[in-house]
């Protein structure tokens, strides 16, 4: 039996969107008691090593000196760092203090924002459905902040970050892997600030001496490049639309996650509010496939 480039784009955008939500979350709040900051530090530090690799494998050098050439790609991917450090940040503390739930809230809503700053920022044109989607996460926010009297940030922060980021990478043409390497070194010197304060004052858990823990802790890279190209692979064979859909394995995976394995609190309203962003989703994922037909 023939595989067709699109069965294959589906495949690797749904195991790399797996990969993400079910491996890479376990991964990392198995390693959280590290604490928080080198979690992130060792992401960043590992994540830049191992697409250094790639970018030699791959013969992606001329590649990189020509985004580099480029002022306005230099300008938008410094940005465009700092954002991925905030939300690698924000997510990880999230595993960190049992609020998987709360992240993958915002995981379930970025696609949407994203069409929304689409909207508002590329001129793309919004339909029925997606007004419609676009307005129960704004409701479900809504409702949550009414609810809790304080602002669901967590997701929030997941969500806008994610969405800001996309934005920007949208105006610049860099291949994903050599932005992500380029982005990874301007967060390099912060990474470095970061080993230097946690190693000072004897605060560090990754020591050359233990073979096992700093094994387990380089995963970190492997675990954030792996389903970013699975992922990207997929788009490039499938269509974004296509894995735009699939994409969703990722935040219900973590859902699943926090409230069956790591059995998180869910009250109520929040229950409530999901029920709206699962039918703003549902809204969204049924246009896109009525686009992809």
């Amino acid at each position: 039996m023939r595989v067709t480039k699109f069965s294959q784009g589906l495949i690797s955008s749904s195991t790399g969107s797996f990969f993400w939500g079910f491996l890479g979350t376990v991964y990392f709040q198995y390693i959280s008691f590290i604490g928080v900051f080198e979690v992130v530090a060792h992401r960043s530090f590992w994540t830049c090593i191992i697409l250094l690799i790639t970018t030699s494998l791959f013969k992606k050098w001329k590649l990189l000196k020509k985004a580099i050439d480029n002022k306005k790609n230099i300008l938008v991917l410094f940005a465009t760092s700092l954002l991925i450090f905030g939300n690698w940040s924000v997510w990880i503390y999230a595993v960190s203090t049992n609020k998987i739930i709360d992240a993958s809230f915002g995981y379930f809503i970025f696609p949407i924002i994203s069409v929304f700053f689409g909207y508002l920022f590329l001129n793309e044109k919004l339909n029925i459905k997606r007004v419609t989607s676009i307005s129960l996460v704004i409701v479900s926010t809504i409702y949550l902040l009414v609810k809790f009297s304080a602002l669901p940030w967590v997701g929030i922060s997941v969500a806008f970050l994610w969405s800001i980021y996309n934005l920007l990478r949208k105006k610049i043409n860099v291949e994903t892997d050599i932005g992500l390497l380029i982005e990874s070194l301007f967060i390099l010197p912060i990474i470095l600030i970061i080993f230097y304060i946690t190693t000072s004052t004897n605060q560090n858990n990754f020591v050359f001496n233990d073979l096992g823990l700093m094994s387990l802790i380089f995963l970190a890279g492997p675990m954030t490049v792996i389903p970013l190209f699975l992922y990207v692979k997929g788009v490039e064979l499938a269509g974004l639309g296509a894995s735009g859909m699939v994409f969703f394995i990722t935040p219900t995976a973590q859902f699943l996650l926090g409230f069956f394995y790591f059995n998180e609190p869910f009250s109520n309203e929040k229950f409530i509010s999901f029920i709206l962003i699962w039918i703003a989703v549902f809204i969204y994922l049924k246009d896109l496939y009525e686009k992809d037909l």
